[in-house]
């Protein structure tokens, strides 16, 4: 079996789910940290800032990590964006803090004034009229970009509309598809492989969701390793014509 020196790692359904701990995630990445291994949390929420989904990681999940350790899809939105944005920098934005500080902290203006991209991310206040403006800037020339295709998002009352939603929501006004970044593109995977230094050769993507996770590594060419402990279940990949690299029923059958 191949060692690989840097483990990008999803969150819900692959180290806790909603508030439950995973037992088995928690003594996986000690293992990981025994040997010196490189781990990069890639989430798609765009809500949380870094130094939150740390904090959470540390206090609710026994797992001892930093922000440093945490790469969100607003921060690879905001990384996309510093890419291939040039002088451009006007930016409208339906998302919460953690979606707006990223893309502030590279140095993005956001306006409602002539915009130069509108970025959708999830935003659990959005308003009527936040929908209006988006839709009128895009149809004026403004780039349509969302942070991610999730469409529901876990809670504790059930299944709730998530990011993906609202994205469609604005697709469906404006006639107009969107650069999408989370996963399953591989927009999300590649902005952190720049972010860490770390080669494709040298990562490995673990997730519990082949749709999202393991797609975004194999749309990037990165061996992928999926853990049954979320929504995939074995019979889901009996049929799929591109295999996860691995799969395990729990994080405690990888060797490190």
């Amino acid at each position: 079996m191949k060692q690989y020196q840097g483990y990008f790692i999803d969150l819900d359904g692959t180290v806790y789910r909603g508030k439950e701990r995973i037992p088995a995630a928690a003594r996986f990445i000690k293992r990981l940290q025994e040997h010196q291994r490189e781990i990069l949390f890639v989430t798609n929420n765009s809500t949380r800032s870094p130094k939150e989904v740390a904090a959470n990681l540390r206090t609710n999940h026994d797992i001892n990590v930093t922000a440093a350790n945490v790469y969100t899809s607003a921060m690879a939105t905001a990384d996309y964006l510093v890419q291939h944005a040039g002088q451009k920098h006007r930016v409208y934005v339906i998302g919460e803090r953690g979606l707006k500080d990223a893309l502030l902290n590279k140095g993005m203006q956001l306006t409602d004034q002539d915009p130069d991209y509108v970025v959708v991310g999830l935003d659990r206040n959005v308003t009527y009229e936040q929908f209006k403006i988006a839709t009128l800037c895009i149809r004026a020339g403004a780039v349509f970009i969302g942070t991610n295709g999730d469409t529901n998002l876990p809670s504790e009352e059930g299944m709730i509309p998530s990011a993906g939603a609202l994205v469609e929501l604005v697709r469906y006004a404006t006639q107009q598809e969107p650069i999408m970044i989370g996963k399953p593109q591989k927009t999300i995977v590649e902005m952190a492989l720049k972010a860490s230094g770390l080669k494709k050769s040298e990562v490995l993507m673990v997730g519990d969701n082949y749709q999202t996770d393991v797609q975004a590594g194999i749309n990037t060419g990165v061996d992928t390793l999926l853990v049954y402990t979320g929504l995939s279940k074995p019979a889901d990949i009996e049929h799929v014509e591109t295999k996860p690299t691995y799969t395990v029923k729990t994080l405690d059958e990888w060797n490190v």
